[in-house]
């Protein structure tokens, strides 16, 4: 098992409540796309975070879901529908991104650029968010103090 990413630069891991909730976006594809199996445990913890505090997608968790879309206006117009606030991808989180790449390919991961889940963990850990993920392994596995909002078991197959 690799080893969490460096966190050599405690400036910006905060330990107080999340401020909010980076939504990744296997779980909105569950909710855009009514999943039989995954949609309702997406969408109740959507709404359970959305009380909590905003809602966040960044430019990468919107590229990811694009691809279901022949038409930017399709996409903006099926998103319309949730309370989603954009942030940037902060600067701090391009090098944590890079120190858990660099984890990843010391346990001989095969891919050669960073992936997006580790500028999304990143993302989440650096802006004190929690992470609402249905893919929790590699985040926990790199992002350690990172908070997440994830199945323990899936549930029953549709």
């Amino acid at each position: 098992m690799p080893r969490a990413a460096r966190e050599p630069d405690a400036r910006y891991l905060a330990s107080a409540a999340p401020a909010g909730t980076l939504v990744d976006s296997c779980v909105l594809i569950d909710v855009l796309a009514d999943d039989p199996r995954w949609a309702e445990w997406s969408l109740s913890h959507l709404e359970e975070a959305g009380q909590q505090g905003p809602l966040v997608i960044n430019p990468l968790i919107l590229a990811e879901v694009s691809p279901r879309f022949e038409r930017a206006d399709d996409l903006e117009a099926a998103l319309a529908g949730l309370p989603l606030a954009r942030q940037a991808l902060p600067w701090d989180a391009a090098f944590l991104a890079g120190q858990a790449f660099k984890v990843y390919r010391l346990g001989r991961g095969a891919k050669t650029s960073p992936m997006p889940d580790f500028y999304i963990g990143a993302h989440a850990l650096v802006q004190n968010l929690q992470l609402l993920t249905r893919d929790a392994a590699r985040y926990r596995s790199y992002f350690p103090r990172l908070r997440l909002i994830a199945p323990e078991t899936p549930p029953p197959s549709a």
